[in-house]
């Protein structure tokens, strides 16, 4: 399980270290799992960040140990950030990936989809059930009320590290940051092989605007 230590660094480190990592959910007894492919770093000092309006209640986890959950309503539905680096630091879970194994097998994937159906109430594509922060926290079981200003819990919600790291990352600007908030910054990070499964697809977009950089890891 992640703990503090992996946290207490700078939030763009700690967004592209997170890349990779499993989620693992206890949902009824069996535990759901999604491998992260997007993440987005925050700064006390960065417009776009909640803590930069300051300290209050709803916002303390953000001042709280490295490692914290700071959950929020995203346009009215669950959002997962983790604080980190220095206080005021976060970094926020934006997408991931269905994961399969001994500990979470296929089957499980079907209670994902029913925990988060398609609107027309139909199964939910695989490949759309985290496809964006909300949507992740909706198909992982994963709610404000329960886990704001917690810690991970290895009983019931943490990440881990399975020794997965992805073999180029892009790093892009980040979304739906208005351009008075420092929308210009590229702290969006994005596994390269899952591009086409995160909530937007840089490669894809005709907008001259972004800032796309794709370097391999060592």
């Amino acid at each position: 399980m992640l703990d503090t230590p992996f946290f207490s660094h700078d939030p763009c480190h700690v967004a592209q270290a997170l890349l990779g990592k499993i989620i693992r959910r206890k949902y009824k007894n069996n535990w759901l799992a999604a491998r992260i492919i997007e993440t987005e770093a925050y700064y006390l000092n960065d417009k776009a960040s909640h803590s930069s309006l300051g300290y209050t209640d709803k916002r303390k986890a953000m001042f709280m140990p490295a490692g914290t959950l700071y959950m929020y309503y995203a346009r009215g539905h669950d959002s997962l950030n983790i604080s980190c680096g220095k206080k005021g630091d976060a970094v926020l879970i934006k997408a991931a990936f269905p994961f399969t194994d001994k500990m979470s097998p296929e089957k499980n994937i079907k209670l994902m989809q029913k925990i988060n159906p398609a609107k027309n109430g139909s199964a939910r594509k695989i490949e759309k059930l985290c496809a964006g922060q909300t949507l992740l926290c909706k198909s992982l079981d994963l709610k404000v009320s329960e886990w704001d200003q917690e810690q991970f819990d290895i009983n019931s919600f943490y990440i881990q590290d399975n020794n997965i790291k992805p073999d180029k990352i892009i790093q892009t600007t980040r979304l739906g940051i208005h351009q008075d908030r420092d929308a210009h910054l590229p702290y969006r990070f994005i596994d390269f092989e899952f591009a086409k499964y995160c909530t937007s697809n840089p490669l894809t977009t005709k907008k001259l605007q972004y800032l796309l950089q794709i370097h391999r890891q060592n």
